[in-house]
């Protein structure tokens, strides 16, 4: 098979993000046969199984039983998938200080007024 024959593989986490952007533009929880169809058929049905159970194992995505099969729900919006992510690699590393330092002193200004702005509306939402 040449190159030009050969499928092109997608990136880590495309497909993760496939399903879930299918899964946020459904109005109800949907099954999996529901995102095989809205992403065009050209996955297995086994691989968006996969994809749904790899998504539930990290809290992205909730299940409830409908019949013999399940319903699924994206767990949060993009934003706090994003937000889960962070908190997902900030957790695996030892020096949290180091990380969330490095973090901080490498932000835009805007983006670190708005951190500051947020940090204070939370603290403030803290004390109410």
């Amino acid at each position: 098979m040449t190159d030009q024959q050969r499928p092109r593989r997608r990136g880590q986490g495309e497909l993760e993000a496939l399903v879930l952007s299918a899964l946020r533009e459904a109005r109800a929880p949907e099954s999996a046969g529901w995102v095989q169809e809205r992403l065009g058929g050209d996955l297995a049905y086994t691989t968006v199984i996969t994809i749904l159970t790899r998504l539930l194992a990290k809290n992205a995505v909730t299940r409830e039983r409908a019949g013999r099969s399940f319903v699924w729900t994206p767990a949060s919006d993009q934003a706090g998938l994003a937000a889960h992510r962070m908190r997902r690699v900030l957790d695996g590393e030892s020096d949290r200080e180091a990380v969330l330092a490095s973090f901080v002193t490498s932000l835009q200004p805007d983006d670190e007024r708005l951190l500051r702005e947020l940090l204070g509306r939370a603290r403030a939402e803290g004390d109410a």
